[in-house]
């Protein structure tokens, strides 16, 4: 996520971060590199203009002049400034309304408005315990009312089953009838979308929401099309009242233009953003951790509350236990827990991101000694064991590892190498125990395939 531009970015200041003094010419100079990145980034020419000249008049100020360290001052102010641009602080669903509240979904075909829906229905059920029924009224697109009516399925939410044949409005009214009676909370409206912004599809949107009386109206655009984003969402603005923005395919937006330019264009917040494919994959948008991401000063905050809300609390207090005793009792179904919990963190892809000093190469390296496709292909194996030979490793011999290699889809040097990690695991937690960090970072070196990076030690965060 917004990986050249934090690449860009990261090199244009570089040069300025250790400076005693600030100049007209070093602060003009990085100033143009900085503008460059965000024009390459295809943030909309307006934003890079108004963001370049507050750094400046900011810069070329006596905030900067009296500062003991000026190069990371300055650095704080661009910090400072992106937050602005892009709002300050995350503005949450106001879901205060008679039940049912209606969230009213609004966007452009293929910009994944279906599949958001299902995503925020999802995460008002699992963060903010509300009853939600979802309901679509998009009648011209082939299986959207099926798509949403099988997603509804899997994230467990209410799903009001309409008739195709019948007009939006009409879907509309009955599904709202349906939600009182059943004293739901909130009621999510899928609308239909259109390859283009047309005028038949704006007088639709705009009678649902008039019969309706939405409390959010969310405009769902995906983030890859950026300056393009913000220029659609305006258009939306100016026919409904949004109250707020959902990026989607933001995991895959490498430039970042969407996330800086859509809330100074249409005035709008981004709500949320969604970052990957899975029902669970969205998050709310935080414009100061986004910043710190962009600055590739990572995004602890994010991490931190990841780990409380996906991590299994029993199963990392059993892992503690053992790790007290110094691995003694520790096996390979509690390695499988371990790279289970990886990937319900969103897998090494999803950690780096998150972690400071992590951009480019240093994340390109580490990703080299672990990937997530590795990870899916240790739990293969594990999973071909017997529980038994899970327990007590030790005794899988030769014809062991061929069946398990059969029923893993592996080969032997995988199932070897897996074994040997794993043991090289089990020293480290005996190294723990005797209280040596520096003799855990050492054993952690050959616990993957090929050792770290370069054959040295893993990178310190």
């Amino acid at each position: 996520m917004f990986k050249n531009l934090t690449e860009r970015l990261s090199a244009s200041l570089k040069n300025i971060r250790g400076q005693a003094r600030l100049t007209d010419d070093n602060i003009q100079g990085t100033l143009r590199e900085v503008r460059m990145a965000l024009l390459e980034a295809d943030v909309a020419l307006p934003v890079v203009k108004s963001f370049v000249e507050a750094v400046k008049q900011r810069s070329l100020g006596q905030e900067v002049s009296s500062s003991l360290n000026p190069g990371q001052q300055f650095l704080k102010i661009v910090n400072e400034e992106l937050i602005q641009v892009m709002g300050q602080a995350n503005e949450s669903l106001d879901l205060k309304a008679t039940p049912p509240a209606v969230v009213l979904m609004a966007g452009l075909q293929g910009a994944g408005k279906t599949t958001t829906s299902a995503k925020l229905a999802r995460f008002l059920k699992e963060r903010e315990k509300k009853k939600v029924m979802l309901v679509s009224v998009d009648v011209y697109r082939p299986a959207a009312m099926k798509q949403l009516e099988t997603l509804a399925a899997e994230v467990e939410a209410q799903y009001f089953v309409a008739d195709p044949q019948q007009k939006p409005q009409i879907i509309a009214q009955q599904a709202l009838d349906a939600a009182k009676k059943a004293f739901v909370d909130v009621l999510i409206v899928d609308t239909a979308g259109r390859l283009a912004v047309d005028e038949q599809m704006m007088q639709e949107i705009q009678s649902l929401h008039a019969q309706l009386s939405p409390v959010e109206t969310l405009f769902v655009v995906d983030a890859m099309t950026g300056q393009d984003a913000a220029n659609t969402a305006k258009a939306f603005s100016e026919a409904l009242p949004l109250t707020g923005v959902v990026l989607t395919k933001a995991d895959g937006d490498a430039r970042g233009g969407a996330a800086l330019s859509v809330r100074q264009i249409t005035g709008k917040p981004i709500k949320f953003m969604g970052m990957g494919e899975k029902t669970q994959a969205l998050e709310p948008f935080y414009p100061d951790r986004i910043a710190s991401r962009i600055l590739d000063m990572g995004d602890v905050l994010s991490l931190i509350e990841e780990v409380e809300r996906k991590v299994d609390k029993q199963k990392a207090e059993k892992l503690v236990t053992k790790l007290k005793k110094g691995g003694k009792d520790f096996d390979l179904e509690d390695f499988r827990d371990q790279l289970q919990q990886m990937k319900n963190m969103g897998g090494i892809a999803g950690l780096l991101d998150k972690l400071p000093g992590m951009s480019g190469g240093m994340q390109q390296m580490a990703g080299k000694a672990v990937s997530d496709k590795m990870f899916v292909q240790m739990e293969a194996i594990i999973n071909s064991m017997t529980p038994d030979e899970r327990r007590f490793p030790d005794k899988i011999n030769g014809s062991r590892k061929k069946r398990i290699a059969g029923g893993s889809g592996t080969q032997l040097q995988d199932i070897n190498r897996l074994l040997k990690q794993f043991k090289q695991m089990q020293k480290m937690m005996k190294k723990m125990k005797g209280g040596g960090m520096q003799k855990m970072m050492r054993g952690m070196q050959g616990m993957f395939p090929g050792g770290m990076p370069g054959g040295g030690m893993p990178p310190r965060f």
